[in-house]
């Protein structure tokens, strides 16, 4: 087999971008790797147009398709939104569609030489799958990842309700939320239990901490920490995007670093949900001591790096090797939202 990128060296149709930003800049880097050039760019209606980005004035799919005709399109932006996701899965009935696996979190692609090299690591992986959708899951994010077709992806969803029922709360739950962002799986969490015993939340961004400490002002038993979730206390470099989450990539600012293992001296947590843009495996790293000893429910994000899907199950297990590992994709173009859940 070929991957995305490896075709897309081979098609004679104009290709254009739906979407701009990040994901639009690491895409027409790799295309530019590969002699392929861009047509066109457009955005979705109510985006700013007549905008330039990477050298493309930004217009919208209607001026293009007068233009040009037929033309494959790259999707380059993440969306959960019905609304949004609906008018992708539109736009493919139209058109040749794909988007790109380009990571969140660094540079390395998971391409087809990526795959390869990584052949073992993943198999292991996979034989380790505690059910059969877990393994589903898993096979169709890598033929996704490899070939940017969004079919893989929205034959493998579920609601994100499963993953609180393999979770199995109770009503005692000492709930960790790293990245907690503005709050919403502080209340995610909320409504899946009738009682909990204590809640803390930590999130680095200043902006989103203040947004947090609003929205979680009305709840009782919880502490928010302004703080990242890192393997070592101590001041740290993230990024200053006041994007969903941080990573230490673009812009930096100083922050407080936090390990699970130092909250830990105080309070026993249970449930730990890890969604820190990139830096997962140094968040389990400050978190090897409580994992070791006590095996917490676990909810962490394997999304945000090409290593991640067999990497941070990997390194959990090396950790503490009585975990019972699930994996889960809720409903998200491109492969966002796809998570280990470890029992």
């Amino acid at each position: 087999m070929i991957d995305l990128w490896q075709y897309l060296k081979t098609v004679n149709k104009p290709i254009v971008l739906y979407g701009i930003g990040n994901g639009a800049e690491k895409t027409v880097n790799r295309l530019n790797m590969l002699g392929t050039e861009v047509a066109g760019i457009f955005s979705s209606a109510g985006f700013k147009k007549n905008k330039t980005f990477l050298g493309h004035t930004v217009t919208d799919y209607e001026t293009l398709k007068a233009t040009l005709g037929d033309f494959i399109i790259l999707v380059c932006f993440g969306s959960h939104l019905p609304q949004v996701t609906d008018a992708i899965i539109k736009l493919s009935k139209k058109h040749e569609l794909y988007a790109p696996d380009v990571p969140v979190s660094g540079e390395v692609l998971f391409d087809l030489d990526f795959a390869k090299k990584h052949k073992n690591e993943l198999e292991k992986v996979y034989n380790m799958l505690a059910d059969e959708h877990s393994k589903r899951v898993f096979e169709n994010t890598v033929y996704f990842k490899l070939t940017g077709k969004i079919d893989y992806l929205l034959g493998c969803e579920s609601d994100r309700s499963e993953a609180y029922k393999l979770l199995n709360l109770n009503n005692n739950e000492s709930f960790l939320d790293l990245g907690a962002f503005t709050g919403d799986t502080v209340q995610e969490f909320l409504s899946y239990v009738d009682g909990y015993d204590f809640i803390t939340a930590l999130e680095p961004d200043n902006r989103n901490f203040k947004r947090l400490c609003q929205n979680t002002a009305d709840i009782n038993n919880i502490n928010c920490v302004n703080a990242a979730a890192t393997d070592k206390v101590g001041e740290f470099m993230i990024s200053a995007n006041h994007s969903r989450g941080n990573s230490e990539y673009g812009k930096v600012v100083a922050v407080n670093g936090l390990t699970v293992d130092y909250l830990s001296r105080d309070r026993l947590f249970t449930l730990i949900k890890v969604d820190v843009e990139g830096n997962e495996l140094k968040a389990l790293e400050g978190a090897k001591e409580l994992i070791k000893a006590h095996k917490p429910k676990m909810h962490i994000a394997c999304y945000h790096t090409a290593f991640d899907l067999f990497e941070i199950p990997l390194n959990v297990l090396s950790l503490n090797p009585d975990y019972k590992i699930y994996l889960r994709h809720h409903h998200c173009l491109p492969a966002w939202d796809i998570n280990c859940i470890f029992i």
